[in-house]
C-alpha cells in the first residue's frame, strides 16, 4: 500500500472515531430547571371520550406534586406542573406539546394520555431534547427504542405492556383451568391489535389453535353478532381486548344468551368502573393487572391514608387511573432526586438508566430501567371480580 493511501486510511479511521461519540450522544434539554423550580408538562383527555381516565390521572398527578412540594420539593426545587387538555385528539396533543416545549419550557413530559396523542407529539419532544416519561398507553412505541436513533433514549414507560401482560394472564388461565378452545374479541385499533398479538403469540407458544377471532369498531355498543358467533364456535375462554363499555356490553350479551363462559380481560378492563357500572353482568370476570386495586375499608397504612387524602382533595373515591397518575410523578421525583442537587438533563438520563429501583406505596413490582431497557417491568397479576370487587387471584406471573 502506498504511503498516501495508508495515510488516507488512517485519516478516515480517525474521522470515523471522532464521529462515533456524536452518533451515540443523546441531546437532553436543561430547560425548565432553575434554582428553585422544575417545570413538567402533561396533556390529558379532560373533555373527550376517555375523560374518565384523564381527569383522575391528572388529579393523581396534582396530588403527588402537592405532597412533594409540601415536603420541600426535589433537592430544594418545587415542581410546577403545566396541564393541557388533549381531548383524546392527536392534533390537540401536538398543539399542547408545542406550547409546553416552546412557551412553558418544560423539562419533561409526564403521563401524556392515550396512544394516538402521545405518538403524534413525541417527535416534538425528542427534537427539543425533552423526556417522554410514563405515558398513559402501554403500546410498544413508548419504550422500544432504536439504538441508532439517540433521541429515542428519552422515552421510558412504567405501565404493563398489553402484549406481555395478555400473554402472562392467558398462559396462567389456560394451564390453571385446562381450557381447550380459546377465543378473542378485540377493539379494531392499535390497542386491540396489541392484545391480539399477545393472544396469538401465547397460543402459538402453547401449540393451541384459536377457535374464534372477532373484532369491533372503537365506539361500538352492540356486540350481539360477535358473542353469538363465539358461542356457536364453542369457545370455553374469551379474551377481551376491550375497555369499559365494551367489557360490560359483551358480558351482558353472554348472560342474555344464557352462555356461561369464562372471560379474561386485558389490563384496561381492570378498573373500578367495570364492577361498579357492570354489576351482576361482570361477576366472575378475570383480568390481567399490574397492581392490586385498594379499597378504603380494607387498605392499611400509607395506602389507606392516601385514599382518605385523595377523597378530601377531590370529593370522590380514588381509582386505578388516579394511582397511575400519582405514580408517574412520584417515579419522576425519585429519579430526579437521585440525579443530585446539580440537576441537568444528562444527569436525569443517567439516573433513569442507573438500574436503581423505585418502589411505590401500592406494592407494585419494582420500577427499574437500564441503558438498553426502558420498560419498568412485565410482571403480571390476574384478578377477578367477586361480590362487586376486584380480588387478587395470582401474582408474579411471567410468560
Amino acid at each position: 500500500m502506498s504511503k498516501s493511501l495508508k495515510a488516507f486510511g488512517l485519516a478516515v479511521g480517525a474521522v470515523a472515531l471522532t464521529c462515533l461519540p456524536a452518533v451515540a450522544q443523546t441531546k437532553v434539554t436543561n430547560e425548565g430547571i432553575s434554582a428553585n423550580e422544575i417545570v413538567i408538562g402533561t396533556h390529558q383527555d379532560l373533555s373527550g371520550p376517555i375523560k374518565t381516565w384523564g381527569v383522575p390521572v391528572s388529579n393523581g398527578m396534582k396530588m403527588a406534586v402537592e405532597e412533594i412540594n409540601a415536603a420541600g420539593g426535589i433537592q430544594g426545587r418545587k415542581i410546577r406542573m403545566i396541564l393541557e387538555d388533549n381531548g383524546y385528539d392527536p392534533k390537540k396533543g401536538v398543539l399542547a406539546t408545542q406550547k409546553m416545549v416552546e412557551r412553558d419550557k418544560i423539562f419533561a413530559m409526564i403521563g401524556s394520555m392515550g396512544s394516538a396523542p402521545t405518538l403524534a407529539a413525541q417527535d416534538i419532544l425528542f427534537e427539543a431534547g425533552v423526556f417522554q416519561l410514563f405515558p398513559l398507553t402501554a403500546a410498544e412505541f413508548t419504550f422500544k427504542f432504536d439504538p441508532a436513533k439517540p433521541q429515542e433514549r428519552l422515552k421510558f414507560n412504567n405501565l404493563l405492556p398489553y402484549v406481555e401482560s395478555t400473554r402472562a394472564a392467558l398462559k396462567y388461565m389456560m394451564q390453571w383451568k385446562g381450557f381447550q378452545k380459546p377465543c378473542i374479541m378485540h377493539q379494531d385499533d392499535e390497542y386491540g391489535k396489541n392484545v391480539l398479538d399477545g393472544f396469538n403469540q401465547q397460543l402459538t407458544a402453547m401449540k393451541v389453535q384459536p377457535v374464534s377471532v372477532t373484532s369491533f369498531k372503537r365506539g361500538a355498543s352492540d356486540f350481539s353478532a360477535q358473542v353469538a358467533k363465539m358461542k356457536s364456535d364453542g369457545c370455553d375462554l374469551v379474551v377481551l381486548g376491550t375497555i369499559l363499555r365494551e367489557t360490560i356490553g359483551a358480558m351482558s350479551e353472554a348472560k342474555k344468551l344464557g352462555w356461561d363462559v369464562t372471560f379474561l380481560g386485558a389490563t384496561p378492563t381492570n378498573v373500578l368502573e367495570v364492577p361498579t357500572l357492570g354489576k351482576e353482568a361482570v361477576e366472575g370476570l378475570y383480568a390481567a393487572s399490574g397492581f392490586e386495586i385498594p379499597y378504603e375499608d380494607t387498605a392499611k397504612g400509607k395506602v389507606h391514608d392516601w385514599l382518605i387524602n385523595y377523597k378530601k382533595m377531590f370529593g370522590t373515591d380514588a381509582n386505578t387511573q388516579a394511582i397511575i397518575g400519582y405514580n408517574a410523578v412520584t417515579t419522576f421525583a425519585f429519579y430526579a432526586d437521585k440525579a443530585g442537587k446539580d440537576l441537568t438533563g444528562q444527569k436525569m438520563l443517567d439516573s433513569l438508566e442507573s438500574g436503581e429501583k423505585f418502589l411505590d406505596i401500592f406494592n407494585s413490582p419494582p420500577t427499574k430501567f437500564s441503558k438498553t431497557d426502558h420498560l419498568a417491568n412485565t410482571i403480571t397479576q390476574v384478578q377477578q371480580v367477586k361480590g362487586g370487587r376486584w380480588v387478587l387471584v395470582k401474582d408474579n406471573l411471567m410468560f
